[in-house]
């Protein structure tokens, strides 16, 4: 099968250098060996913090960061309004016309009405500004969902250029597991700068991705491979990426960073690794050692959104001590002029595949990866200036500022850093741990040590072509939805978490559809 081989990398004019290899599926255990070897370890994994970055860098996509700040700024606007809105509201409720007027202000501020009951029921009471907050963050939240796909072909089509792209660098699936913290849930569309419809991403507490759930995914997508045709055909020698993102606070290392892992950097990243390397072998113990899946590993300083791309060998094997710190590339590269700074990321990832000592491996990757490498590298450079340009080189919240918990299946509409907590919930049992880090550590500071409640949205996606699934889906949404309500009885008699249930079909672009009750 001929494949289009696309020449421009993810939105970009700056073409990856080439530098051949061949791969063999097999994760690097030469830490756990110098250890034994009695080899002596390197210094903390922990980052210091720099010096902030300043914008202007050559390589920096600066009508891409103006149209994601524009995008950011009105998203972060549009919750903003919330609470000055609901305090209008709340010094009318004693006026002769407070319905009408109540009505009024909110449908012109913030496009939706407010419970009609909640309303006509303040002077018995007083306003219930605690469902008011609930209603409306839910709403504004559809809201946003919704409008997301309307008139956006450009979605497609930059989908259809980074698949292509993808197949150039041999990769027919790449699949993304981030850490379920809010100050990663712009990872795809700011940090390494990914169109939504070209990869798969679900977050979980830790970057702990489900092994099985994932051993699941990828026989689908291959037996698709077989039957379709798409991507490409199975005699088309490509490859499954698996990216699991883990991330650390280089101002706060010790407060800011995964609260999986205790906040250490090293064994978050450790983490990550070790469950790579199972679901490779996962794979690889069920359908034989010729199932190609490669794995990539990342850093993020969720402080800086700088990454720590930790670069395979030949072997496909990684390292913790083998990485290009895209924070250290920015710096350096800075007051360069482009094509020099080009080539000095080429430098920087031949430095790091020629690392000596713990960090020592067998030669480059396959070409392939060394171009997604360098791309994810010149993406993550143009996201470093718009954090320099847009938040002055450092986020001024390093800490927790969610504003929702997602529980169930991916929302990719919402990429935003620190508006959500994700948690991939299917059953309480399961995952009532992962909850109780967002409700009782997350949102207890956040909201209810305020007073304010935690808006909860249950979201499932069911196929529509498999008879029944809508309904299972539902019934599955109110079985989480009564779980969560059951644990957490203490706060729903108090008003401080509600539930939002929305299912949706699987295709791209799907309307939420509420459920009531």
């Amino acid at each position: 099968m001929l494949r289009h081989r696309d020449k421009t990398p993810l939105g970009s004019r700056y073409k990856a250098p080439r530098e051949m290899g061949v791969g063999r599926p097999e994760e690097d255990d030469r830490e756990q060996q110098a250890q034994v070897e009695g080899e002596s370890a390197p210094a903390s994994a922990a980052s210091s913090a720099q010096a902030p970055f300043l914008p202007g860098h050559p390589l920096a996509d600066q009508d891409a960061n103006t149209a994601l700040y524009e995008y950011e700024r009105g998203f972060r606007e549009r919750f903003a309004r919330l609470v000055p809105v609901l305090k209008e509201v709340h010094s009318l409720q004693h006026e002769p016309d407070f319905e009408l007027r109540a009505q009024k202000i909110t449908q012109e501020a913030l496009g939706y009405r407010l419970p009609e009951e909640v309303v006509a029921d303040a002077w018995i009471n007083g306003l219930d500004t605690r469902a008011l907050y609930l209603h409306g963050m839910f709403e504004m939240f559809d809201q946003v969902v919704n409008e997301h796909w309307r008139g956006r072909d450009d979605l497609i089509a930059d989908a259809q250029r980074a698949v292509a792209y993808f197949l150039d660098c041999d990769f027919h699936e790449v699949d993304i597991t981030p850490c379920s913290d809010g100050r990663l849930l712009g990872l795809r569309r700011f940090i390494l700068r990914l169109p939504a419809l070209a990869v798969r991403v679900k977050s979980y507490a830790g970057a702990l991705f489900d092994i099985e759930s994932d051993v699941q995914h990828w026989t689908r997508r291959e037996l698709i491979r077989f039957r379709e045709g798409v991507p490409t055909t199975p005699d088309v020698p490509s490859r499954y990426l698996k990216i699991a993102v883990y991330h650390f606070s280089s101002s706060a290392p010790n407060e800011q960073g995964c609260a999986a892992h205790g906040c250490n950097e090293r064994d978050a990243a450790e983490a990550a690794l070790l469950q790579l390397r199972a679901f490779r072998q996962a794979i690889e113990n069920t359908y034989c050692c010729g199932a190609s899946v490669d794995t990539l590993l990342i850093g993020v300083d969720t402080d800086t959104d700088a990454i720590k791309v930790h670069v395979p060998d030949a072997d496909t094997r990684m390292s913790l001590y083998r990485f290009v710190d895209c924070g250290e590339l920015y710096r350096e590269t800075r007051e360069l002029d482009a094509q020099t700074a080009s080539l000095r990321v080429y430098e920087a990832i031949q430095e790091a595949i020629h690392t000596q000592g713990w960090g020592k491996g067998n030669g480059a990757p396959h070409e392939g990866m060394l171009r997604l490498v360098t791309r994810l590298l010149l993406n993550n450079i143009s996201q470093l200036d718009y954090v320099a340009r847009y938040h002055g080189g450092r986020y001024a919240d390093v800490e927790h500022q969610e504003r929702v918990i997602i529980v169930g299946d991916h929302i990719s509409e919402m990429q935003v850093r620190n508006f959500a907590y994700f948690t991939q919930m299917q059953t309480m049992e399961e995952d009532g741990k992962n909850m109780d880090v967002a409700v009782r550590k997350i949102f207890g500071s956040l909201n209810i040590s305020h007073g304010l409640p935690i808006p909860v949205v249950v979201h499932y996606r069911y196929n529509r072509n498999v008879p029944g699934a809508r309904d299972r889906a539902e019934a599955h949404a109110r079985r989480v939805k009564a779980a969560i309500m059951d644990r957490y009885r203490e706060l729903a008699e108090k008003g401080l978490i509600g539930c939002h249930m929305v299912i949706r079909d699987k295709q791209s672009g799907s309307q939420l559809e509420l459920l009531e009750g």
